[in-house]
């Protein structure tokens, strides 16, 4: 079992903590690699990268597992992970809070979108549940985890359809039921991120940057000096390689049809070794050495009696 590290420690030790977003293992292989204290799993990278979907509620409970799972054993850095709005009623998010310890989570994100009504970007207008009904998961998924347990972030989407007054009562009601942290997303103006730094300060908030849409891009250090003690780039991994990916896949069929030559890497020798170095190889051909085959065939005799 893997020894994991803890989240609050994380979030104590780097202000704001940058989390950016994992979406399979071999991504927060290299999270880890690149230094970073932790890692989010959100919906929408996790959800392309393994079922070719959107995130716009497609998915259950045991489809974020099955992918949590796989991302969580690759690396014992701490992570948050999208709970989004608990995969039902408060029966639900309780299953929900419950799997995700199994899991390994340090914090989980319970959003009051609305799942017919889900959208994909956090700048884009969405349908929210009635107060009640958020109260009501969020004081579930509290009363679920263990004691000392990952932490609960309640995230409000109200900006879009309810204006950023009756989204900062939202995040400050739930600060009130005894959520961990805040997340009042679609923030659209600079002073829009000051206001909620303001106006909930000393509370744990948490931002995310996305690049394009209506999001307005600060960094890091600004958010941290009006208040917020997280941040996540929820895009920079996927965006990038779905654009890598296409590109170089559109270089490889012109060269398979004739129309083009296909540039090798220049690199190429430095990628292999950084792509070794995160699937941890020398750790396997180790393994092979002392209780395997050695390498001309016979074995290694080693590791016996």
């Amino acid at each position: 079992m893997i020894a994991r590290g803890s989240l609050r420690e994380a979030l104590a030790a780097e202000r704001p903590l940058v989390t950016p977003l994992a979406h399979d293992a071999l991504s927060a292989r290299l999270i880890a690699r690149a230094g970073f204290r932790a890692y989010t799993i959100g919906g929408s990278a996790m959800l392309a990268a393994r079922y070719g979907l959107p995130d716009i509620g497609l998915i259950g409970l045991g489809d974020m597992v099955d992918g949590i799972r796989d991302i969580a054993a690759a690396t014992p850095l701490p992570f948050l992970a999208d709970g989004d709005d608990g995969y039902g009623d408060v029966k639900s998010v309780v299953r929900t809070v419950e799997a995700y310890e199994t899991l390994g989570v340090g914090g989980i994100l319970i959003e009051d979108q609305l799942r017919d009504r889900k959208q994909q970007r956090a700048d884009r207008a969405h349908g929210v549940a009635d107060i009640q009904v958020i109260e009501q998961k969020l004081r579930a998924a509290m009363a679920a985890r263990n004691e000392g347990g990952m932490l609960v972030i309640g995230r409000t989407d109200a900006v879009g359809v309810l204006g950023l007054d009756v989204a900062i009562d939202r995040a400050r009601r739930y600060l009130d039921w005894g959520v961990d942290g805040v997340f009042v997303a679609g923030l659209r103006t600079r002073a829009d991120f000051e206001r909620v730094g303001r106006d909930l300060e000393g509370a744990l908030l948490s931002a995310a940057m996305f690049e394009g849409g209506a999001t307005p891009w600060i960094s890091p250090a600004e958010l941290g000096e009006m208040g917020f003690g997280h941040v996540s780039f929820p895009a920079a991994l996927m965006f990038r390689i779905t654009d890598l990916l296409a590109e170089t896949l559109a270089q490889l069929r012109a060269y398979a049809t004739g129309a083009s030559t296909f540039k090798v890497l220049d690199h190429a020798d430095q990628a292999r070794a950084t792509l070794d170095d995160a699937l941890d190889l020398s750790r396997w051909q180790r393994l092979d050495t002392t209780f395997g085959v050695a390498a001309d065939g016979n074995a290694s005799g080693k590791g016996t009696a």
